[in-house]
């Protein structure tokens, strides 16, 4: 580049720096929210939401409805609270918590008014699982634990007044989803097979033997949702079908009836009326959410809530007479909104937005984008570029999902508004094996590890680039969990097309992955080595797919940051990569953090971990930096 071009470019660079919107804080991004999640007690007298304590640590909060008599209901002294809910006593909410990232969650009880914690699940190295609760049985609880075999969980039935756990049904070592019927008992069971597939299995009473109903194979996808009544059960299907379907399944005919489909994508969410047992609407991911209602009783309802505000809208919780909803409408350039909804009068009223400090920044919007891969494919996902400044040969991050039977979706996403604000564009591509697009796209993606799922990737970067919106000397890769693995093989296996990467809890070793895959996965073993590759049968071609053997042909640098307590993905995933980097004199910065699993939950070490990834793109690819100030509290230890 001739000396007086490349010094006009540099000028246009530095301006068009200068035109992007103020520098918005990683405490702002990655700290916690104001408030989120809110639920209503089920008789609709309490609304319990997540907020900070004045230590910083997310715990539940409740208030009477119509007051303003808020106050903190638990007592977590790290970690924070992430995911709770309700009991049907109307005295006793359930939350969830492990251990430094451990994964085994124990069920915790608190008593709303005396504000008593009583653990649920007292059983060292046990990860339970919600199974079901009932209305009509307000004092008990459905829970799958690992007791007996750290490999599969059995369900126990346990007394919310006594905590007595009695186990109800013996798991034989395959089942992975178990459905409780009006009557509260377990009366259907989805188990893995052998050869990556799946069967359904219904009983007509406790003391009757199991019936298989319905057989999926490897490639194609089912799963049990719930009974409409003793006889009825909704089920998901792709049998004779390329998406899932949503059908009705009389268990005495056999006769199936499809109550909600689409030819191309996947029936997501869906709206129950806990008391009918009703199925009322479901959810698209297509470009957007899109709902279509099967209830007549509430279309009326939808039609009003898609009115109050832009964006997309779902029901996050009802009281158990239906009366009162809280909705929450999410868009991609703001916070979440949480409304109370009166279906009598029809009438929304704000409750609170889960990030105040977010309203009114300059915050770039998420645009659905699609291409074609190189042998056909339409690949879908979302480009997001800077606020102020033209769209035109800009660094560049692609932005990976984890999974990889997983899918980004439209909306607000603090990874994305914050590469967006230091000025870089933002690609997210849902490439083949990723789930929301029917099973022909799902299944396109097996054995494809590295291979075809990578070069979608790649193709994506093509597209970026031929659109004049990536510079393509300045691109970057990043991603956590799958998305970490997609970064090593960026470098590893296109060392030429990327000018640094951001591992995640990524794994580097598809042999060493598989062998240490948790015990309780143990079910699904087979759909791994389909999807993957056999560990017994195949150990040269996941070798062949895997970075570390081709590590010493990385030129871009790495960072990597990794949990030390991360069941999927263990820590010897990062050291392996790590080590090889270093023996060959190969550019990598590592980081642990000494009390987070897979991915980092605790605020000071998002945002410790944050502010060095933004310092290493802003070394390689020129985005803005925020300066690192000193995080307290935060375990990560760069190695």
């Amino acid at each position: 580049m001739p000396l007086a071009v490349a010094a006009t470019f540099l000028l246009n660079a530095s301006q068009s720096i200068a035109n992007l919107p103020p520098l918005i804080k990683r405490e702002i991004l990655f700290g916690n929210p104001e408030r989120a999640k809110p639920q209503l007690s089920p008789d609709g007298k309490y609304l319990t939401y997540l907020a900070p304590d004045r230590n910083n640590v997310l715990q539940v909060w409740i208030r009477t409805v119509g007051e303003k008599d808020d106050q903190v209901l638990t007592a977590d002294k790290k970690r924070g609270i992430r995911s709770y809910f309700w009991t049907y006593d109307g005295e006793q909410l359930i939350y969830l918590q492990d251990s430094d990232g451990d994964e085994n969650f124990h069920f915790y009880a608190v008593n709303v008014k005396s504000k008593q914690v009583r653990d649920l699940t007292p059983f060292k190295g046990v990860k339970a699982q919600m199974i079901a609760l009932d209305h009509n049985f307000p004092n008990e609880v459905l829970v799958g634990m690992n007791i007996k075999d750290p490999r599969k969980h059995d369900a126990y039935r346990i007394n919310l007044k006594t905590l007595k756990a009695t186990l109800e049904v013996e798991n034989p070592g395959t089942v992975v989803e178990s459905v409780a019927d009006p009557q509260f008992q377990i009366r259907a069971a989805v188990a893995t097979t052998p050869d990556a597939g799946s069967t359904l299995a219904v009983r007509e009473a406790t003391n009757k033997p199991w019936k298989t109903i319905r057989t999926w194979g490897p490639d194609d996808q089912g799963g049990a949702v719930g009974f409409r009544d003793g006889k009825t059960l909704y089920i998901t299907d792709t049998n004779n079908a390329n998406a899932t379907r949503l059908l009705a399944l009389n268990l005495a005919t056999g006769k199936e009836t499809v109550i909600a489909q689409d030819p191309q994508y996947d029936v997501g969410g869906m709206f129950v009326n806990r008391v009918k047992r009703q199925i009322q609407a479901v959810a698209f991911n297509r470009d957007k959410l899109e709902w279509q209602v099967l209830d007549n009783s509430i279309a009326a309802d939808f039609q009003a809530l898609a009115k109050v505000r832009r964006g997309e809208f779902s029901v996050v919780d009802r009281d158990l007479a239906s009366k009162t909803w809280l909705v929450s409408y999410k868009t991609d350039d703001g916070p979440v909104y949480y409304y109370t909804y009166d279906r009598a009068s029809k009438k929304s009223q704000l409750l609170f937005s889960n990030q105040p400090k977010l309203e009114g920044l300059s915050l770039a919007q998420m645009t659905p984008i699609s291409y074609k891969s190189r042998d056909g494919l339409t690949i879908h996902g979302y480009l997001t570029t800077p606020v102020g400044i033209p769209a035109t040969h800009l660094p560049t991050v692609l932005l990976v999902h984890g999974g990889p039977w997983a899918r980004d979706t439209w909306g607000y996403n603090p990874i994305v508004q914050w590469l967006a604000n230091r000025g870089y564009a933002v690609l997210q591509v849902n490439f083949r094996g990723s789930t929301g697009y029917g099973k022909q796209f799902l299944n396109a993606g097996n054995r494809e590890w590295a291979g075809k799922m990578h070069n979608d990737l790649i193709d994506g970067v093509s597209w970026i680039v031929k659109q004049g919106i990536a510079d393509p000397k300045k691109v970057a890769i990043m991603g956590g969990s799958y998305g970490g693995y997609a970064t090593l093989v960026g470098l590893t296996f296109t060392p030429d097309v990327f000018t640094a990467g951001v591992d995640i809890v990524g794994p580097s070793n598809l042999l060493t992955l598989l062998k240490s895959l948790p015990p309780y996965w143990e079910s699904g073993r087979a759909m791994f080595y389909h999807r993957v590759g056999n560990l017994d049968k195949e150990p040269d071609f996941l070798k062949s797919r895997s970075p570390l053997f081709n590590a010493d042909r990385i030129k871009a640098p790495l960072l990597i940051g990794q949990g030390a307590n991360d069941p999927r993905v263990k820590q010897a995933e990062s050291e392996q990569i790590v080590a090889a980097m270093r023996a060959s004199n190969k550019p990598v910065e590592y980081v642990v953090y000494t009390d987070e699993g897979h991915g980092f939950v605790r605020p000071p070490n998002r945002l410790h971990f944050y502010a060095l990834a933004e310092e290493f793109l802003a070394k390689y690819l020129g985005g803005r930096v925020e300066p690192m100030e000193n995080i307290p509290g935060n375990s990560g230890v760069i190695k």
